[in-house]
C-alpha cells in the first residue's frame, strides 16, 4: 500500500469520502482480482501526483461488503469518483494511466 493511498473500510467511508473537502477516487478492489493488481501501481502514482488536490482510496470488497453493495459494485476493479459527497464519474475495469489521469483532471 502506497503512503498516499488510504485503505478504507465501511466504518471510515462516510468520514473519508462523503464528508471530504477534496474530491476522492475510491478503488473498489479485491485481493483475488488480477486487473486490480495491475491498476494498483497506477493509482499509487496518481495519488503521489495529485496529493493535496484529490484523495485516493482503496476499499476491499470482500472485507467490507456494505459500501460496495450500497453503490451497486458488481465488477472489480470499479473506480468511483466522489465530489461533494456524490458520485460524479465511474470507470469499470483496468484502464491505462493516461485515461485515468484524464478522468482525474475532469473531476478536478
Amino acid at each position: 500500500m502506497a503512503a498516499n493511498v488510504i485503505e478504507l473500510g465501511d466504518a471510515e467511508f462516510k468520514r473519508e469520502v462523503l464528508e471530504s473537502s477534496e474530491p476522492v477516487l475510491v478503488d473498489f478492489t479485491a485481493t483475488w482480482c488480477p486487473p486490480c493488481r495491475v491498476l494498483a501501481p497506477v493509482i499509487e502514482a496518481l495519488a503521489t501526483e495529485y496529493k493535496g488536490r484529490m484523495k485516493m482510496a482503496k476499499l476491499n470488497v470482500d472485507d467490507h461488503p456494505v459500501t460496495p453493495e450500497q453503490y451497486g459494485i458488481r465488477a472489480m476493479p470499479t473506480l468511483l469518483f466522489f465530489k461533494d459527497g456524490k458520485v460524479v464519474k465511474q470507470i469499470v475495469g483496468a484502464v491505462a494511466k493516461a485515461k485515468l489521469d484524464e478522468a482525474v483532471r475532469q473531476v478536478l
